[in-house]
């Protein structure tokens, strides 16, 4: 069994011994995989991923397609990027958003004394314009992961979450 992934051009993919490197215009993104019973071909434009093994399973089938997916992410994470908007919303107390280090603090969430602090994973930037939050990165997991971390920031404990809709909420991704 295999799985053809095309390369767009600009897109430089090189298979290790342990997984993939890929390199675009945006960066270059590393990974390890369990390669141990898999090859890899390059056919023109694109490579071939197929499963070494001369009985397949459901199992093996799935790292197979697990692995296509995670290797399509990586290439259009270095030729476009990824990006999450996200909106804040409050309707008690105003909000004060902003980056400090590899930090996104919010201050005055329901008029708490304390801040509330939510961690910017990996190489990720977050911008604050206004009433929106955009996460970018060439990682998709390190991207989701951060702008899930915002949104857990803010997350309403012990209220009715009916009435009190205060928030930093995900409104897209991309």
């Amino acid at each position: 069994m295999e799985r053809v992934i095309p390369i767009p051009e600009g897109v430089e993919v090189t298979p290790t011994t342990t997984g993939f490197k890929v390199k675009g215009k945006l960066g270059e993104l590393e990974r390890e995989f369990d390669m141990s019973m898999i090859k890899t071909e390059k056919r023109g434009d694109s490579i071939a991923i197929i499963m070494d093994k001369p009985k397949i399973r459901r199992k093996d089938k799935a790292m197979l397609g697990t692995i296509a997916a995670h290797l399509k992410n990586m290439i259009r994470g270095v030729n476009e990027g990824f990006e999450y908007k996200l909106k804040i919303i409050y309707t008690h107390f105003p909000m004060n958003v902003s980056v400090q280090g590899n930090e996104v603090v919010i201050k005055n969430f329901f008029g708490e004394k304390h801040p509330r602090k939510a961690k910017i994973v990996g190489n990720v930037q977050v911008e604050i314009n206004g009433q929106e939050v955009i996460v970018k990165g060439i990682n998709r997991e390190e991207v989701g992961q951060t702008a899930a971390n915002i949104e857990q920031a803010t997350r309403v404990k012990g209220r009715d979450v009916r009435k009190f809709q205060d928030g930093i909420y995900i409104v897209s991704k991309g």
